[in-house]
């Protein structure tokens, strides 16, 4: 048996984010950017958050959906004839030509690194025949793969559409999910790729400034760009301290820079914050009569001050810190009670049927006693007369 469970699965991870989105907001931390989540990425506890509800414009984040559906739908090798729509696509390209033949694989390292808008076209138009129906079947696999339930997405490129949005912490929710695939996870965290295309022939590099090293960082492990002049600044990444693991989201940032200052707060808190834990298998929780406890070794996020441990009467164990931030839920079974119940109805049933007896057997004592005393009675009478 794994000693961890995974934070991967549909289950796990729609239970996870989605009960723990609601986690309150820290206000230790001076963060500039509107729309903030910094979340675990193993367990899904929601670390920090701000306006992490609120609809925003994700511009080229947008590609991380792209990516991990078209990862997960289509087959790598297949080769994609691009179409002139994709060529004529606005913004930041790897400047394909119409009628180019390049492999799915190459398109989204192309979108992910360079944040190529033709490639996104490209692959939408492979995968599903058009960017329209890409959009569509794209939102309904974020809905139930994710559960992610305030995102919609028009485009697989994150150009400006009033109806494109989504929320810092549904794109928590996706990155996250994203980073379990080990392909996505090679993409999300290169840092330069040689390409080699008809009309261009280069070396891609990320755009990610703390990941490319130009704004150094110890652990970070992936990251995404974005920008409109609607959206502004949106900035997705991933780092690792080797105990923790975090995701960060940063949407409509007023400077370029405040992005990244933002982030690197966000990562400093988290990994001076908070530590992992773990609720062995088996463990009991109690809450009124009821008895809880947990399937699996479990993987759980603590302050690390020590934690509060809740359990609600439908057998929810909330991990909080101590100031009552809800930092995770963690869903436990109920114990059985029927077989005791049954021993208990049992051993009642039992009891019963011997005073039952013991009643019955003085009665019929009392009743042969009053026999004895009328026959003899009777006798005497008998003999009198």
């Amino acid at each position: 048996m794994k000693r961890y469970i995974p934070f991967m699965g549909i289950l796990l991870l729609f239970f996870s984010t989605s009960l723990t989105s609601f986690a309150a907001e820290n206000q230790q931390l001076v963060i500039k950017s509107e729309g903030v989540a910094l979340v675990d990425s193993e367990t899904g506890a929601v670390l920090f958050s701000k306006n992490a509800e609120a609809r925003m414009y994700p511009a080229s984040l947008t590609k991380i959906a792209t990516a991990i559906y078209a990862i997960e739908k289509g087959e790598l090798d297949s080769i994609v004839t691009v179409s002139g729509r994709a060529v004529r696509q606005a913004g930041t390209s790897v400047y394909l030509n119409e009628g180019e033949q390049v492999t799915l694989k190459k398109l989204i390292q192309g979108m992910l690194i360079n944040s190529g808008n033709d490639a996104a076209v490209a692959i939408a138009e492979h995968i599903d025949g058009s960017v329209e129906r890409f959009a569509e079947n794209m939102n309904v696999y974020l809905k139930k793969r994710m559960g992610v339930g305030n995102t919609h997405f028009t485009n697989p490129n994150g150009l400006f559409d009033e109806n494109h949005y989504t929320t810092a912490m549904d794109l928590a929710i996706i990155t996250n999910y994203a980073i379990q695939n080990p392909i996505f996870a090679e993409i999300f965290g290169t840092k330069e790729l040689p390409w080699e295309g008809q009309s261009w022939h280069t070396t891609l590099f990320t755009h990610h400034r703390i990941l490319k090293g130009e704004l150094p960082y110890l652990g970070i492990t992936g990251g995404k760009t974005g920008y409109t002049t609607e959206s502004k600044q949106t900035l997705a990444t991933t780092a690792d301290n080797g105990s923790i693991k975090l995701t960060a989201i940063v949407l409509k940032s007023d400077k370029k820079n405040d992005k990244y200052i933002d982030t690197k707060r966000l990562f400093d808190y988290g990994f001076n914050v908070y530590q992992h834990g773990t609720i062995k298998q088996g463990e009991i929780f109690n809450q009124d009569a009821k008895e809880f406890y947990i399937e699996h070794d479990t993987l759980i996020t603590e302050n690390i001050d020590g934690s509060i441990k809740r359990v609600s009467n439908d057998g929810i164990l909330s991990i909080e810190t101590k100031d009552g931030q809800v930092v995770q839920l963690v869903p436990l079974k109920e114990k059985e009670q029927k077989k005791e119940s049954l021993s208990k109805k049992s051993a009642n049933s039992e009891v019963e049927k011997q005073q039952i007896s013991y009643v019955f057997a003085i009665f019929g004592i009392i009743i042969i006693v009053f026999v004895g005393i009328f026959i003899n009675v009777r006798k005497k009478f008998t003999k009198r007369y």
